[in-house]
């Protein structure tokens, strides 16, 4: 008992020190890393008690600037108040917070009469007694509580770097999971939860992946997974914010196995040579669309990357113009390969040119560029079959580099995949890469250059 009563507290010399870990989901809003404070007294009494008013000092700050970080209001409910001090009061008497019923029932019977001990002959309070005997009922949030909490302020370091946008999306997927387990079993509180719900939306989840599933529609098992891992992390995360994370959680372990996707279809270099690259072929279609279409051929870059270029990150004067991959605070990429320098040639680099300061019509509207291109190509035909997406180019632009015999770490460096082989130096100077794809670029006549519109 006396190791857990004397929990973030260091003795040195004769003198006693409040030492203790800011948690991880603090650490954006907290950069101490490790809390070494000295508390000035060589009384163990006296250390415990400054340790106790420390720790509330510390939580009330990591809480409140956590809510000022994400912009929104945190106030915690009565109930949530009175429950937390009460396994913080637990702990600082060298209990750990037990619901009652899980004292009465545990073994050896010592561990209620421990308590029993330590409360004999002494004037506690009434909020000491309910703490050490963990007659205090957890709050009952629901699982769409417990998802807008998870959004709005147990994942800051998730969301910090991303875009609105990026943002939007993220929460769309949580929030589908989460609604589609509400129809099926209904909106329980999270102290509810049981393996029986797990397996329910697990079943649910495998009648859907049937060929012949009740509405119809083709799903794989990765979008099973999906919802599965999500519902599996809110639980998680939900949980260890409350202190209670031995909780065994509905969903772990169920999983279906992933089947490959198929892969989305390169565009054949005589079909963008023939029907893309013809002057005036996306005419009518607005302007930053074009001109990001048009990069895209010969850099293999993803739409968003192109659309959310920062006019810094657009190097037309360097020796080799090239343009640079990166994240900004405000928005992350797809993973830390995706960070790269690519060189600009041919279509692209005329694509470039017009546009020195990026696209401003675009900037984090991914849905609505894709949108405007499928559109306009579908019209237009110029999708050689109904598989063929915008990233299609993107594709291309792989295989051409794939047939042409460039160097495997080469590929990897601009295509920005990871890359499991030793990785030596920086793939490369800008002058090797140009050169290289020197070996793919498609030709342009002076008539599509000088049909390609300009940024206003």
């Amino acid at each position: 008992m006396s190791t857990r009563r004397n929990h973030y507290l260091e003795q040195r010399g004769y003198r006693w020190y409040y030492i203790r870990r800011v948690p991880t989901r603090f650490r954006k809003i907290d950069t101490r890393r490790t809390i070494k404070t000295a508390l000035n007294t060589d009384s163990l009494i006296i250390a415990r008690e400054r340790r106790d008013a420390m720790m509330d000092a510390d939580e009330h700050y990591w809480e409140t600037a956590l809510a000022k970080e994400t912009g929104g209001n945190f106030e915690e409910s009565t109930e949530m108040c009175r429950y937390r001090s009460a396994r913080r009061r637990a702990r600082a008497v060298g209990f750990e917070f037990k619901p009652l019923d899980k004292l009465v029932n545990a073994k050896p019977f010592e561990t209620i009469l421990d308590r029993v001990v330590h409360l004999e002959g002494k004037e506690e309070s009434k909020s000491d007694v309910e703490a050490v005997f963990g007659n205090i009922e957890p709050p009952k949030d629901t699982i769409r509580e417990a998802l807008k909490l998870y959004c709005d302020k147990l994942s800051i370091s998730e969301t910090s770097r991303k875009s609105p946008e990026q943002i939007v999306r993220w929460r769309a997927t949580k929030t589908r999971a989460v609604e589609h387990f509400v129809k099926l079993c209904g909106n329980v509180t999270m102290d509810k939860l049981t393996r029986a719900h797990g397996r329910a939306f697990y079943d649910w989840w495998g009648e859907r992946l049937r060929p012949d599933s009740p509405d119809g529609k083709s799903y794989r098992p990765n979008s099973a997974n999906r919802e599965l891992g999500n519902l599996r992390q809110l639980f998680r995360e939900y949980w260890t914010y409350q202190g209670e994370e031995e909780r065994e959680n509905p969903f772990r372990k169920l999983r279906f196995k992933n089947t490959p996707i198929e892969s989305t279809p390169s565009f054949p270099d005589i079909w963008v040579r023939e029907k893309l690259l013809k002057p005036s072929a996306l005419e009518g279609i607005n302007t930053d669309a074009q001109l990001i279409a048009y990069a895209l051929i010969e850099t293999g870059c993803r739409p968003s990357e192109i659309a959310n270029l920062r006019p810094e990150n657009i190097c037309l004067n360097a020796e080799i113009p090239h343009i640079r991959i990166r994240p900004t605070d405000k928005r992350e990429l797809k993973s830390a390969a995706s960070s790269r320098d690519i060189p600009l040639l041919g279509v692209s680099l005329e694509a470039m040119k017009r546009a020195p300061n990026g696209f401003p019509r675009y900037h984090d509207r991914g849905n609505s560029l894709s949108a405007a291109l499928l559109k306009a190509f579908h019209s237009r035909g110029l999708m050689p079959t109904d598989k063929h997406r915008i990233y299609s180019f993107r594709h291309a632009f792989e295989k051409r580099m794939q047939e042409a015999g460039l160097d495997y770490g080469l590929r990897c460096t601009l295509m920005g995949h990871k890359n499991n082989r030793p990785q030596y130096g920086d793939g490369g100077s800008l002058a090797y890469r140009h050169k290289e794809l020197l070996k793919i670029v498609h030709p342009i006549s002076e008539t599509f250059i000088e049909n390609l519109p300009r940024m206003e």
